[in-house]
């Protein structure tokens, strides 16, 4: 691909020396990649905390990464504030698919920023309190503090909608 690219160049008149910069897309996320993170207002200190998740694609010099499977894989970082330390535990920040059959863990949330990856399309982000850094654990076992949802995951939802007028869409972390 290279010599046929250098060959091109060379027939269009283009002399001297020729660098090859990576492509790279922005690291801000634009408004449609930020995922709102929701208070459940179930642990004292939590009520007027406030989170967003910023989805960018991760780093490569083909302009995407993808996982084994072809999966987009995507940064995301984690932002919060007002949200009061534990006396005892740790904020423990986790992304799992709608369905919840598949659960990863990000990291402790240390001084509200964390940064991870995620490998889906459709996902949640939850940030729970543990009793330690739930290092070894398959998924969060303590309450949920804060969370929210993929752009791409609300599309399959129809609460607050139709015969769903009873669920309100803020509940799901949705502001109409």
């Amino acid at each position: 691909m290279i010599p046929i690219v250098l060959a091109a160049l060379a027939g269009a008149g283009v002399t001297g020396p020729i660098v090859a910069t990576e492509c790279r897309l922005p690291r801000t996320a634009p408004e449609f990649y930020m995922i709102e993170l929701v208070s459940t207002r179930r642990i004292p200190g939590s009520g007027a905390a406030t989170g967003r998740v910023d989805v960018t694609f991760a780093p490569s010099p083909f302009g995407v990464s993808l996982t084994e499977n072809g999966d987009y894989l995507r940064d995301i970082e984690i932002n919060v504030s007002n949200l009061r330390q534990p006396d005892q535990g740790a904020f423990v920040v986790w992304v799992t698919t709608p369905q919840l059959d598949r659960i990863e863990r990000v990291g402790v949330l240390g001084d509200g920023v964390l940064r991870g990856e995620v490998r889906w399309n459709k996902f949640l982000v939850v940030v729970s309190l543990e009793q330690d850094d739930a290092s070894t654990a398959p998924r969060w076992a303590g309450p949920i503090v804060l969370r929210g949802m993929s752009r791409s995951g609300a599309m399959h939802t129809s609460a607050g909608h139709g015969p769903f007028e009873t669920e309100n869409c803020a509940t799901y972390g949705f502001r109409e």
